[in-house]
């Protein structure tokens, strides 16, 4: 069953056509990794799911819901929450009252919030033991860590994770993407932008190639690993 659709959707900014129409389906418990170069259109597509860039046309529908249109906040309390790239913690708040604000569309669900909290530990033990330090004092990959940590504390059906590899260590990639792994197999669906096409096909169940804001390939990933264009263009095999 899809939990996410996506029809038809057209994006501009300013005069730019950054998506041309793609439709593409995320079903519910898998991870879909959104494969394609820089400017391709992947980072967007997440910014309109999340409610962060309005779409021109097209339909965004979540849970059967058309949420294109809707506040931001509106569509985290209907389930998806986003992880963007760059990290963008709150420098100056403790790695704590980060992941607070990572529940505030939860209003006064303290059971609820303190249990995900203890499921971030759990995830991430490394923010349990920095609880009390200020996000901008952390390494980059505890900063990865907590980004995807505050977006847990909303209890998404779909996260969204927006380069979660980004300027990491290969040793701490490989810890990250363990970790996105068992976030799965804990009921929550996933849509995973990166630029290491192998690491993510190896992750995920599907995906999909998008090409200057169209979308050009799509299919399970290991067909898409086996794809002589994937290889060519983002495997980095003749």
């Amino acid at each position: 069953m899809a939990l996410l659709v996506i029809e038809n959707l057209h994006i501009f900014y300013g005069h730019v056509h950054a998506l041309k129409g793609i439709s593409l389906a995320v079903q519910e418990g898998e991870i879909l990794a959104l494969l394609g170069a820089n400017g391709a259109g992947k980072t967007t597509t997440l910014r309109a799911v999340s409610g962060l860039v309005p779409p021109r046309t097209g339909r965004i529908v979540m849970k059967g819901k058309d949420i294109r249109g809707m506040m931001a906040h509106d569509i985290v309390r209907l389930g998806v929450a986003h992880a963007p790239e760059g990290r963008r913690v709150f420098a100056t708040l403790t790695v704590e009252e980060n992941l607070d604000l990572g529940g505030y569309t939860r209003g006064r669900d303290k059971k609820g919030l303190e249990e995900s909290k203890k499921q971030v530990f759990q995830l991430f033990p490394r923010l349990r033991e920095r609880r009390r330090q200020l996000a901008g004092t952390l390494s980059g990959g505890e900063q990865q860590m907590l980004s995807i940590g505050r977006a847990l504390m909303a209890d998404p059906k779909l996260l969204l994770l927006d380069e979660p590899s980004l300027g990491l260590a290969p040793l701490l990639v490989k810890d990250i993407f363990q970790t996105i792994r068992e976030i799965n197999k804990r009921g929550v669906t996933i849509l995973l932008v990166e630029q290491n096409a192998r690491v993510a096909l190896k992750l995920a169940h599907r995906g999909v190639v998008l090409e200057t804001g169209n979308l050009v390939l799509a299919g399970t990933a290991r067909e898409l690993l086996n794809d002589e264009r994937v290889k060519k263009a983002y495997l980095g095999e003749k």
